[in-house]
């Protein structure tokens, strides 16, 4: 009898082991949308990412709704397609002022179009509407080779100064996108309840064109708390700051665009809790909201 007894308890034990471990949340899902190695602090920072790109120019005869661009892309389709990224120049300025990021991001597994605008003195309106014309050029006009490289359903806009309050304006109008990211964005409305895309805003401290507490900050404030939203403000820099390369504005972007065109949560750690904020560092102020 001692033998059938410990026999059972053995059983026991056995079953009560697997019903534990059957219990246990499962592992949350690799998103299939992670394209590239596992990041790091110093493979977000680097100038060029994993993918080895190349770039096409296009005619201003050819882009209905927006100006003359350049198209950079992934070589590489081993791992499938990408998301996209439309990118806006701010008042007065050229695509030139931009350029360095199509590259950058495209290296990191994004198509992206950086544009010139139809008029250098196109207001924020006209440039969200540019932007969404940049994406609906990729997405359905583009070559066959540029186009089958990207999902449809995975598009994003960024912009600068004018073409950051484009971002909002885009979004606005199509809330299917999904990231905004404004660089030292200027726009005359200051309240945007309508957001619904996850959205980056990203200020400079020293700016005199588009000041922080007039523009980025209350764009960011007065984004919905229900939407993913962040705001970080480069320390001691100018309206111009995203006019030539910058580490901490690609870093942040790129982490941006990775988690919430990509689903990739491997670059959440990035961003939430983020950088922290100091006087001596690059940034000056970062919140929040750290939604999934």
């Amino acid at each position: 009898m001692r033998k059938r007894t410990s026999i059972i308890s053995v059983i026991a034990t056995t079953v009560a082991m697997i019903l534990s471990l059957g219990a246990q949340a499962p592992a949350a899902a690799e998103s299939p949308y992670e394209r590239g190695p596992d990041p790091t602090r110093s493979s977000i920072e680097a100038s060029r990412g994993p993918f080895a790109v190349t770039s096409t120019s296009v005619s201003s005869w050819s882009t209905p709704g927006f100006g003359s661009a350049t198209i950079t892309y992934p070589t590489s389709t081993s791992e499938g397609t990408y998301g996209a990224v439309a990118i806006s120049p701010g008042f007065t300025a050229s695509e030139s002022t931009i350029a360095w990021l199509g590259p950058r991001l495209a290296s990191q597994g994004f198509v992206v179009i950086t544009f010139n605008t139809q008029s250098r003195y196109d207001q924020p309106a006209a440039r969200g509407d540019q932007l969404l014309a940049a994406l609906d050029y990729l997405t359905r006009s583009s070559s066959a080779t540029i186009r089958s490289r990207i999902d449809p359903n995975r598009l994003a806009v960024i912009g600068h100064s004018m073409g950051g309050g484009g971002t909002l304006e885009a979004a606005k109008d199509r809330p299917s996108l999904q990231a905004t990211i404004g660089l030292t964005p200027w726009n005359s409305d200051k309240t945007w309840p309508e957001i619904r895309t996850p959205s980056l805003v990203i200020g400079a401290e020293n700016d005199s064109v588009a000041p922080v507490g007039s523009h980025s900050i209350p764009f960011y404030q007065s984004i919905p708390s229900s939407t993913s939203k962040a705001y970080l403000e480069l320390n001691d820099a100018s309206h111009f700051a995203p006019n030539s390369s910058n580490t901490t504005i690609a870093w942040s972007t790129i982490s941006w665009l990775k988690l919430y065109v990509d689903d990739d949560e491997r670059y959440r750690q990035f961003l939430c809790p983020g950088p922290q904020p100091s006087s001596f560092g690059e940034v000056s102020d970062y919140r929040n909201t750290c939604l999934s």
